[in-house]
């Protein structure tokens, strides 16, 4: 039986076809003569985690950066994990800094939610160490993938479909990606992003945006049109060589765009600085960042740089997305 394959919204290069896997091969010499120049030194800094906050917080919304893809979300009373990985290495790279809460020492976890099955952002370990009863959202076809690993309460969505779980809505929403485990499953699954959002219109909670992996594509505006965003939580890292990486990583540039897009409030950088994926390092992505933060105009407190670890208790809801909501 032919099993599904998954595509994007938009036709994009196949980065991982033999022809540009040929070229990343030739320029490999000169690809390690750039890196050897480049700064290394710079780590993401860690904090001591809030522990007794979290443990106890009910009522605050809240984000807490494990690393990576992988935050602790507090909303409505729940504790939420977007792409928990708390490996120490990710192929032969070792992480480069310690997670920012002990896998030990997170809170019991009500619900997951994975935005594509690649290792850096689906780690079958780490799932399984995480207590709490832990309802899995998955991308349509991963729910057997992972029934096979002997977890259970997993529920699969497409683009644009919606659960309602304790008062929170979480939309499945598209990225321009692609997925593979092995050799044999390439885009057997899909990716994308998720919206958390408040069922009730006079609930102050924020609306969030983890958007996963992706490229820069004209998804980001649709997201924005059905969504009135608080909190984006965007990919800022892993871009470059930019010509092979570009159609399946936002360069900080164009991550900026896409919160643009959106028409977000707040913007929370993420994917840098745990793993090394590709030649850039974490302060050229920041200084990127932060370059164009500054070219653009936009205002340096909307723009939320955390450590690992640190705990940032959510603004609440803007009033004009409420207003505009009802």
């Amino acid at each position: 039986m032919r099993h599904q394959k998954f595509t994007n919204s938009e036709p994009v290069r196949q980065h991982n076809s033999m022809k540009q896997l040929q070229r990343w091969r030739l320029e490999r010499q000169e690809r390690l003569r750039k890196v050897k120049t480049k700064d290394y030194s710079y780590s993401v800094p860690n904090v001591k985690p809030d522990l007794e906050f979290l443990h106890h917080n009910k009522n605050e919304p809240a984000l807490t950066w494990v690393g990576h893809s992988s935050f602790l979300i507090q909303l409505a009373g729940k504790n939420i994990m977007t792409d928990p990985v708390w490996a120490g290495q990710m192929a032969f790279q070792r992480r480069l800094t310690p997670p920012g809460i002990p896998i030990d020492d997170v809170p019991p976890v009500d619900l997951i939610l994975i935005s594509h099955s690649h290792y850096d952002h689906l780690h079958i370990q780490s799932l399984r160490r995480l207590q709490g009863r832990k309802q899995l959202l998955v991308p349509a076809g991963l729910r057997s993938k992972l029934r096979l690993k002997g977890f259970t309460n997993v529920r699969e969505l497409h683009w644009w479909e919606s659960v309602v779980i304790n008062g929170i809505r979480i939309t499945f929403v598209p990225s321009q990606h692609w997925t593979r485990r092995n050799l044999w499953d390439t885009n057997s699954s899909h990716w994308g992003g998720w919206i958390l959002e408040p069922v009730e219109k006079e609930s102050s909670d924020p609306t969030i945006y983890f958007a996963g992996d992706s490229g820069y594509f004209p998804g980001f505006k649709e997201i924005g049109r059905r969504f009135q965003i608080d909190i984006a939580l965007m990919p800022i890292g892993a871009y470059d060589p930019e010509w092979f990486m570009g159609d399946q990583h936002v360069t900080p540039e164009e991550a900026l765009q896409a919160f643009e897009d959106t028409g977000a409030e707040w913007f929370v950088p993420m994917h840098y600085g745990a793993f090394k994926l590709a030649d850039d390092t974490p302060r050229e992505a920041l200084d990127r960042l932060e370059r164009d933060r500054v070219k653009r105009g936009i205002d340096e407190k909307k723009v939320m740089v955390l450590p690992h670890g640190e705990t940032w208790r959510c603004p609440k809801r803007s009033e004009n997305n409420k207003r505009e909501q009802e």
